[in-house]
């Protein structure tokens, strides 16, 4: 397991980290390819002692936990975490979908229960909806000015035009939409765009910034010297 990066920062409000918690190594990647498309950046663990360490370290979203882990059961993890006052969600995966299992996922603290094998469309649509109740938010689109930002179809309009941004730009939009005025760090940033696994420079974060204010204009994003940026308002 990649350690976290040093002197990680946690933003106040609604981010784009998710913790996978899955031992089957293919699953995990196709999920993490997935989730990344959907906006999300993922930092992965194939066992209970080393996402227990990660949810202690890093400020989630959410989490997406599979039951069977080789070192601890799933449902044990839950209810320690439960136990620990940790209330982000919970979406459970399991080969096992009687109902009786479900019920004890339930039980133990899970948001919500997907038996194996799934949909990932299903998956995004099930976690998209739990971060949306635990953040009280109401569906639809995120507005700042002229900007719209529609998560479920993953689209982006200025003044009613339809914007073409790649992932990261679209991840990038999205926090700060979710944090207008809100000044944040580079490496507050780069938390919300970037898995542990990925080595980030400050040079690459400017560019994504650049890009980004190439298509929504350059007065949208402020830049205070020495402190980082926001979304003007």
């Amino acid at each position: 397991m990649t350690p976290a990066r040093a002197g990680s920062s946690r933003a106040n409000g609604i981010n784009m980290r998710l913790l996978l918690v899955e031992d089957d190594s293919a699953l995990a990647a196709d999920l993490r390819l997935k989730l990344a498309e959907a906006g999300y950046a993922v930092d992965w663990s194939a066992s209970a002692r080393d996402a227990d360490w990660l949810l202690r370290q890093e400020d989630y979203q959410a989490v997406i936990l599979d039951l069977g882990l080789p070192d601890q059961p799933g449902l044990d993890l839950l209810k320690s975490w439960r136990h620990a006052q940790q209330d982000l969600p919970v979406l459970i995966l399991t080969a096992r979908g009687a109902w009786f299992e479900k019920v004890e996922g339930l039980k133990a603290g899970a948001d919500d229960y997907l038996a194996k094998p799934f949909h990932s469309e299903e998956l995004l649509a099930r976690l998209n909806a739990l971060i949306r109740r635990h953040n009280r938010a109401v569906p639809g689109q995120l507005v700042v000015g002229e900007l719209q930002l529609d998560e479920a179809r993953q689209a982006v309009l200025l003044a009613g035009q339809a914007l073409a941004l790649t992932g990261h730009e679209f991840r990038l939009l999205r926090f700060l939409m979710h944090h207008p005025g809100q000044l944040f760090s580079k490496a507050q940033l780069a938390e919300q765009l970037y898995d542990l696994e990925q080595e980030v420079d400050s040079n690459t974060l400017e560019v994504f910034i650049a890009r980004l204010r190439q298509k929504i204009g350059k007065e949208r994003i402020v830049t205070r010297r020495g402190q980082g940026y926001c979304l003007h308002v």
